[in-house]
């Protein structure tokens, strides 16, 4: 993962942060209360945005100390995993999804666990992350405050006042099922819903996670450069197999530790308008899937993909070998001899039960899924560059074509490279974010070398956040980078849920 010299300066910066805080705290007898997104004092601001959604009306706000009480709140109890993850309130499964699958590319699943979640004090209330946004690594440090979906005792309903107030506070007010937005699906464990906090407050408010593209999540997590698979565009689906989904076997890799890539998938709604309510073999369209592992049956040759609905229950695959079909009680052909084999669910790490995660064959995945995102991964042996510019476009209306900006790279020795071009992430702001949605594409040249190109981003989907081009080998040398915008007016915004449209006044 992205183990970069900069990643380690905001991880030191963050937790000399919090170590300030709790020596104060301390000091000062009191716990942590975050003046910058404070839940109680300031709650519709971190809530909203522009615009109230009258639909998000958490009851009432209580500190992690008393949500749990039995057992005592742990940000950890066995690293994090993507059974943790249960989706609250907000329509944030694109997170989630980022989570679950950011959970299966480090060793232990202890990568958010070390390096994420940075430092904390549980009596204290004080937590740090950080995440990457734009030009590099950022922390965020929050306090325990959290929603909750029961209000005080004392506000209750009147019928429901004969309640015995401690037997409501237990019942109502209390454990992860309590919580108004994400949890763990781990009783007594916090960091989900801490980590979602920080990244609401990295984006300004809880309303701004509604709606996104796990790859955008995963790079937030991480400091990857995603890519975007259209399934029917696949020339070759056995070297996909191998070059791609097959990273993610631990029997390839050896362990998790070496993985340089994660997966998440979406289904497109056939029917192109905003109702995503019909499930489609189980599947809910438009809604962020993990991709946790890919699994070759070791004597029948079959492939398998893991997938995990970031729900943490239900909008299950009820297809072929879903849990309980008729495959798993079927014998199958060994190649190239006569025996007939059972395949258990054991042999491909997975449990029956209603908990978001199945197993689907390679040719239903490639036959049934949209498409597949993913993010390449780095470690320390990769130097990292950044440059922002603030430009000027050629005036609308006007060619989609290269040259709206031009500008040169220069390499000081022959490297394998990966080429970004993005824009700033305007989710903290993209209710002033203008009256265009810009698409981005590139070509690249090399210096003195003629009309010949080296080659030119990848195109994907419109309107995503960035583009780029993955070269094995670049040469040394200067070359020229030609930039073609495509604008619209946007009147609709597509950053929702992983392509569900929304309106905006």
């Amino acid at each position: 993962l992205c183990v970069t010299e900069e990643m380690q300066s905001a991880y030191d910066g963050c937790k000399a942060e919090v170590d300030r805080i709790i020596e104060h705290c301390r000091n000062g007898n009191r716990r942590f209360r975050d003046l910058e997104f404070d839940l109680e004092e300031d709650r519709d601001d971190c809530l909203y945005g522009l615009e109230r959604d009258e639909s998000c009306q958490p009851p009432d706000i209580l500190r992690v100390t008393d949500i749990f009480r039995d057992p005592e709140p742990v940000l950890f109890k066995e690293g994090a995993t993507a059974d943790d993850l249960v989706q609250g309130q907000l329509q944030d499964c694109w997170f989630l999804a980022a989570l679950a699958t950011v959970c299966t590319a480090s060793k232990d699943s202890n990568w958010i666990e070390r390096k994420i979640c940075v430092k904390h004090d549980v009596q204290v209330g004080v937590y740090g992350f950080i995440f990457y946004r734009d030009r590099g690594w950022v922390h965020v440090v929050v306090d325990d405050l959290l929603f909750v979906h029961a209000p005080k005792y004392e506000n209750v309903q009147e019928e429901a006042s004969t309640l015995d107030k401690d037997q409501y506070n237990k019942v109502a007010r209390s454990g992860s099922k309590s919580l108004y937005f994400a949890s763990s699906g781990t009783e007594g464990e916090t960091w989900v819903p801490l980590i979602e906090k920080a990244f609401a407050k990295l984006h300004g408010d809880y309303a701004a996670l509604n709606y996104g593209f796990t790859c955008d999540a995963v790079e937030s997590l991480t400091g990857g450069v995603y890519n975007c698979f259209h399934l029917h565009d696949i020339l070759d689906s056995d070297k996909f197999w191998r070059e791609e989904l097959m990273k993610l076997s631990d029997k390839v890799n050896g362990d998790k530790a070496s993985k340089d890539r994660v997966f998440s998938c979406l289904l497109a709604n056939p029917s192109n308008d905003s109702d995503t309510s019909v499930s489609i073999r189980g599947l809910r369209p438009e809604h962020a899937y993990s991709i946790i592992d890919a699994i070759e049956h070791p004597k029948t040759g079959k492939r398998f993909v893991k997938i995990r609905n970031p729900w943490g229950r239900g909008g299950e695959w009820d297809g072929r070998w879903s849990d309980g079909s008729k495959e798993w009680t079927t014998k199958w052909a060994v190649p190239g001899t006569e025996e007939l084999v059972h395949i258990r669910a054991e042999d491909l790490g997975h449990e029956f039960g209603d908990d978001g995660q199945f197993i689907m064959e390679f040719d239903d995945f490639l036959s049934t899924w949209s498409y597949v995102d993913r993010t390449k991964l780095f470690n320390d042996e990769w130097a990292y560059s950044c440059h922002w510019l603030n430009v000027s476009t050629r005036p609308a209306p006007s060619a989609w074509s290269p040259g709206d900006v031009s500008f040169s790279i220069t390499i000081a020795e022959d490297t394998p490279a990966v080429i970004v071009l993005s824009q700033l992430d305007d989710r903290a702001f993209h209710e002033l974010s203008g009256c265009y949605k810009w698409s981005l594409d590139f070509v690249m040249y090399k210096q003195g070398a003629g009309q010949q190109e080296i080659g030119r981003s990848v195109h994907e989907r419109l309107w995503r956040r960035s583009v780029n081009l993955e070269l094995s080998n670049l040469q040394k040398g200067t070359y020229i980078v030609h930039v073609r915008l495509l604008r619209v007016t946007n009147r609709r915004r597509s950053d929702s849920g992983l392509g569900q449209s929304r309106s905006k006044a």
